[in-house]
């Protein structure tokens, strides 16, 4: 990179008046002219003479010129451009000598997540290495919805690591004629497709993203309603309907829902509840559990048992 001195051009210093004659011999002169692009390549040369490698040469050049650059031309915005530009050569230098992208590991991520992280990512195969901005890299791999965490590290001579913690998949919400996944603090993760999904609970209306981590938990604690459970519906986003996979609805209260799922599970194991059907049980009063039974039950059939 040619020499860039303040004003834009290359001024030569007037000697002094008692000095017209300059006692210094003329490849000394042309040896200080030299401009500062040239340093990496001689130093470069030197250090061959004496035995180092030329990715050390080269290394050690570069210091050099980066320091020069920082001490000399750094003023304001265009120093710092100046000093960009010169990283940059110096990274392209590196990367002939090997230095250049070659692998991409992603650790901590599922399929789906790795394809949507990698694009983001925005990297590319013989990338110089030494001109990644790796805080740029991990905002950006940060920005994607699978992604709570992410961190950087390169592993010279031409490998990228992307290791990330991936946001845990917690439902299905359904809100406004429109399906999409959450995670486990009720933040939508855009990339994930609702499809992919078929084993998340399914939560349904306004607010029910918010309160899903609450109640979750205590449901997947009973398996037997579990796996009959359709949906969770929010009602009037201050209590929880459980809608069941025959129809049956169960209402639960606006408070300590937990002590009425254990109701519930009292019930079944005296009735076999969740086995017979019913249309409706009714939980949302601690002291009274009312259950309706849908039209034309069976002779013969239990229900309740006499609650």
């Amino acid at each position: 990179m040619p020499a860039a001195l303040r004003g834009g051009s290359r001024v030569q210093a007037k000697p002094r008046a008692k000095a017209s004659a300059s006692t210094k011999p003329r490849a000394q002169q042309q040896r200080k002219a030299k401009p500062a692009a040239s340093i990496p390549h001689a130093k470069l040369r030197a250090a061959q003479g004496v035995g180092l490698s030329p990715a050390y040469a080269l290394m050690g050049a570069a210091g050099v010129l980066s320091l020069a650059l920082v001490v000399t031309l750094a003023t304001g915005g265009r120093g710092e451009r100046l000093v960009q530009a010169t990283n940059s050569a110096i990274a392209g230098q590196f990367a002939h000598l090997g230095f250049k992208l070659n692998a991409v590991r992603v650790q901590g991520a599922s399929p789906m997540a790795t394809a949507d992280i990698l694009k983001a990512a925005g990297v590319y195969k013989d990338q110089p290495m030494l001109d990644l901005d790796l805080e740029a890299l991990r905002q950006r791999v940060e920005a994607v919805g699978w992604v709570k965490h992410a961190s950087v590290v390169r592993l010279l001579p031409d490998t990228l690591v992307l290791q990330v913690e991936e946001r845990r998949q917690l439902a299905v919400w359904q809100s406004g004629g429109r399906s999409v996944v959450i995670d486990d603090h009720g933040r939508v993760i855009p990339e994930a497709r609702p499809d992919k999904f078929p084993t998340l609970p399914l939560i349904v209306g306004e607010g029910a993203n918010e309160y899903a981590n609450a109640i979750l938990p205590a449901v997947a604690a009973q398996p037997r309603l579990m796996e009959r459970l359709e949906a969770l519906v929010r009602v009037d986003n201050r209590r929880w309907d459980l809608r069941l996979k025959d129809g049956s609805l169960v209402q639960l209260p606006a408070v300590d829902e937990e002590a009425a799922l254990i109701q519930l599970q009292q019930l079944d194991q005296k009735s076999r509840i969740l086995e017979l059907g019913f249309e409706r049980i009714d939980l949302r009063d601690p002291t009274v559990v009312a259950v309706r039974p849908r039209d034309g039950v069976l002779p013969g059939q239990l229900v309740a048992n006499g609650v």
